[in-house]
């Protein structure tokens, strides 16, 4: 595509979450493929945020601006006097409270610029008249859904379905690259050269229903005395998390490392990568296990069985299923064939999620709502 001239139009990415999790990364993954395909962007954050910092060193023009609720209206200020004073015909709404301050800008303040919707929850969109007009307001180009279910979900809410479109979530496959078992957590927690380790790498989040994955390690602790049990993450269940350990007794076999940066570096020393949410929009953490050739067990909670596929890229069990998950763990554990069978299945289907693909696809979008060509 570089060969190409690039296409005659801007974009206004607009993410307001202030904490940095899987849709965070995922602007930053879309707004350097287009970027690099020469695409000119911006993005509004609020200030003080992830973001801002991302922002900071990504040399992609970028504004702030402070949101004190989700009703902000100077946000949505904010968001009409960039387009206008940068010709930006698209303005892409990262999440929720985005959308609602580009309807905002819209509505109040006469924006014409065109609204693209990252949709990224596995749960049904409200049923109060300001998601409805959200949804449905004319602005609405494109709504942008991380997974078929998930578009599935949105389509309830929303009246004009050919605004439906499907983007999975992509994933840098390099970072990965090279990564190899160096023993780090091992070293760390002081763990037998033959422990082997079941983790979950996920958000201490109400939606990643932790107490399932400490349910089926109880189950697990019971079948075996070699394997090691790690959450991998921080978040607002932190103590409701640490309570169920020691009211469980499995303090002696769930090690809780809080969050980390060398997760590429981690992942390679997982025998089984344990997934137990109770939504997903997609499960991107999946992916990131399948570059490092580690198996997945995982329930079959909104896109996961998108990427999962049930005995071919890894196995699932339904939510909130403590003893599926624990006898697919233990299946993974003692079955070799199995286990390489998987992790074939899952590099080959991984291909499919790539951050090259999501921006291709993403930008596919913006050609259409535009009218515009490379």
């Amino acid at each position: 595509m570089n060969s190409h001239k690039a296409p005659e139009f801007s974009v206004l990415h607009v993410a307001t979450a202030f904490s940095w999790r899987g849709g965070e990364q995922q602007v930053a993954y879309l707004t350097s493929e287009l970027k690099r395909l020469g695409i000119r962007q911006y993005i509004l954050c609020t200030a003080g945020s992830a973001m801002e910092e991302y922002c900071r060193t990504s040399h992609i023009p970028f504004f702030t601006s402070p949101k004190r609720s989700s009703f902000d209206i100077s946000f949505a200020q904010k968001i009409k006097k960039l387009c206008a004073g940068n010709s930006i015909q698209l303005v892409h709404a990262h999440d929720s409270h985005a959308h609602t301050f580009a309807i905002y800008a819209a509505v109040l303040f006469g924006n014409k610029a065109k609204i693209i919707v990252s949709r990224r929850v596995d749960f049904k969109v409200s049923k109060n008249i300001l998601s409805k007009f959200k949804y449905n307001h004319s602005a609405v180009a494109r709504i942008l859904c991380v997974s078929d279910k998930i578009r599935e979900i949105t389509s309830e809410a929303v009246n004009d379905q050919a605004k439906l479109v499907t983007v999975h979530s992509g994933i840098d496959a390099s970072r990965f690259t090279g990564k190899v078992n160096t023993g780090i957590l091992h070293r760390e927690f002081s763990l037998s050269p033959g422990t082997k380790i079941v983790a979950n790498v996920a958000a201490l989040a109400p939606h990643k229903d932790y107490p399932t994955f400490l349910r089926t390690v109880a189950i697990l602790k019971q079948k075996f005395t070699d394997v090691a049990f790690f959450i991998i993450g921080d978040g607002p269940e932190k103590e409701k998390i640490d309570n169920m350990i020691t009211e469980m007794q499995l303090s002696d076999v769930v090690y809780c490392t809080g969050f980390r940066t060398d997760i590429p570096d981690i992942l390679p020393e997982l025998d089984v990568m344990l997934i137990t949410s109770e939504t997903e929009g997609l499960g991107t953490a999946i992916l990131d296990a399948f570059a490092c050739k580690v198996p997945v067990v995982a329930t079959a909670a909104g896109g996961i069985p998108e990427i999962v596929i049930h005995q071919q890229t890894g196995l699932l069990a339904a939510v909130a299923d403590a003893s599926g998950l624990a006898d697919a763990v233990t299946n993974l554990l003692n079955d070799v064939n199995l286990r390489n069978s998987l992790i074939a299945g899952s590099t080959a289907h991984l291909q499919n999620f790539s951050r090259e693909a999501t921006a291709a696809k993403t930008l596919r979008e913006y050609l259409a709502v535009t009218g515009s060509q490379l």
